[in-house]
């Protein structure tokens, strides 16, 4: 279904090509494409300077005011116009027929999700899930009881959003068996570094056939462990079906519902189908991928170049700086994710660069606030202290030296943060031994060919 919806695409791209470089250029030259002779009317395609005399003078007799001003043009704008609705109408009709064969029964034969984890983004999930289908029945795992109150008695997460009114079919709850009894898919959006005791806290009420959303972004400090090999392995399960969910994408958007695109990746793609058809609605655009390793690698590591990025921003250290910085830091993700098996594509995509740019650029994030506060000279303890989420790129970053050894990849942008964090290195002293590193242009082996670029920091 895909490959011929990309053939019909290319087909109505090279329509309106071949009709740009043909029809369209005799209309406007009212002559062959190979005719020597003068236009009419001068047009975008003449050079004023290398007319010719007789050029020159009938176009100035055509633009005489007294003469009328010929439709060539008007009818080769209309032509124009009416090639490329003709094209995009082929591609949107094209695009529903495609959509209708592929959508199955899932989201009609899903009787209950269960979310755990009472966040922003869980929060948020559960009541995009909900009004999917107001008969789907979405219960939430929560651990504090304040929040429980709010969403059942005001349909509000008081912690979170307190302004959004959650759907009547959310409901929370702080029994784990209960929310996980007959759950047909589980969204997890316990922080990484809690999730593997949590998990092992409620396997025995884990059917070993539900499937795990994974909402979670970030590596276990001590073991490097993505959520892809947590999950089973708290679980006691190697079969657990897997799921990640990853894309540039805040909570608080979600929940006004404006326009987002993500990706779910698993090894298994019929799952990752169904969880696409599942999540995807009129505003939350789902995308699929086999590649676990790089969804979930840009997802952890960009958090920790987001702090990067915050910093800078901090420190005001101007335009110049950030660009060079989230570049660099790019690159090392790319670098170390393709070390790890990882697709370069997934790394350059929405769950790579997309999720880059947003955390790194927007003051939504959370770990770039956590770096503009560092960069501004407060202290790491006293950031988190005042903060009600967790800023995963903090314990994410600790991982990243380890993760550079592992795989022998140079990280100074991302190893410079985890040095931070550790009261190893101010900021400031972080950008002077940046800056003092060999200005040389590498260009690394041919077994690597899409690597080449000027090492400027």
């Amino acid at each position: 279904m895909q490959q011929k919806f990309q053939v019909l695409t290319m087909a109505a791209i090279l329509e309106a090509s071949s009709f740009f470089s043909s029809k369209t250029y005799n209309t406007l030259t009212n002559s062959p494409p190979n005719s020597h002779t003068c236009p009419s009317k001068p047009t975008f395609l003449t050079l004023r300077n290398t007319r010719s005399p007789s050029c020159a003078k009938n176009a100035s007799l055509s633009s005489s005011p007294r003469d009328p001003e010929p439709d060539s043009e008007s009818d080769s704008t209309r032509d124009r116009r009416r090639i490329v609705r003709v094209a995009w109408e082929k591609l949107v009709r094209w695009s529903r027929s495609w959509r209708s064969k592929s959508k199955t029964d899932v989201l009609e034969r899903t009787r209950k999700v269960v979310v755990l984890g009472g966040g922003s983004f869980g929060t948020a999930m559960a009541a995009h899930v909900a009004n999917r289908k107001a008969q789907l029945e979405v219960k939430m795992l929560v651990r504090d009881p304040q929040v429980c109150f709010s969403i059942n008695e005001r349909h509000r997460n008081c912690k979170y959003f307190p302004d959004h009114r959650l759907p009547e079919n959310v409901v929370a709850t702080m029994d784990a068996k209960g929310a996980l009894l007959d759950a047909d898919y589980c969204l997890h959006a316990v922080p990484v570094q809690f999730s593997a005791s949590f998990l092992e806290s409620v396997a025995e009420y884990v059917d070993p056939g539900l499937p795990f959303i994974s909402l979670s972004k970030g590596l276990e400090l001590n073991t490097l462990r993505m959520m892809a090999q947590i999950i089973p392995q708290a679980l006691q399960n190697p079969r657990q079906p897997f799921v990640a969910l990853s894309g540039p994408s805040f909570a608080l958007e979600l929940m006004n519902k404006l326009p987002t695109a993500m990706v779910v990746a698993s090894k298994d793609k019929k799952l990752a189908n169904k969880v696409q058809q599942l999540l995807a609605s009129s505003h939350l655009r789902i995308s699929t991928s086999s590649d676990v390793t790089g969804v979930e690698i840009a997802g952890a590591l960009k958090n920790v170049l987001a702090i990067a990025a915050g910093m800078v921003e901090g420190m005001n250290l101007g335009n110049n700086s950030m660009a060079a910085l989230v570049s660099q830091g790019c690159s090392e993700i790319r670098w170390l994710a393709t070390k790890m098996g990882a697709k370069p594509t997934t790394i350059t995509g929405l769950s790579g660069t997309g999720d880059i740019m947003l955390t790194c650029f927007v003051n939504l994030s959370r770990n770039r606030t956590v770096g503009v506060r560092l960069g501004s000279g407060e202290k790491l303890e006293n950031i988190l202290n005042s903060m009600n989420q967790v800023a995963e790129g903090v314990s994410t970053a600790g991982a990243v030296i380890a993760l550079a050894q592992k795989y022998n990849v140079k990280m100074p942008v991302l190893t410079a943060v985890a040095r931070i964090i550790d009261n190893e290195l101010t900021p400031k002293k972080a950008v002077f031994e940046l800056m003092s590193l060999p200005q040389v242009t590498l260009t690394l082996l041919f077994k690597e060919p899409y690597y080449a670029f000027c090492f400027m920091l």
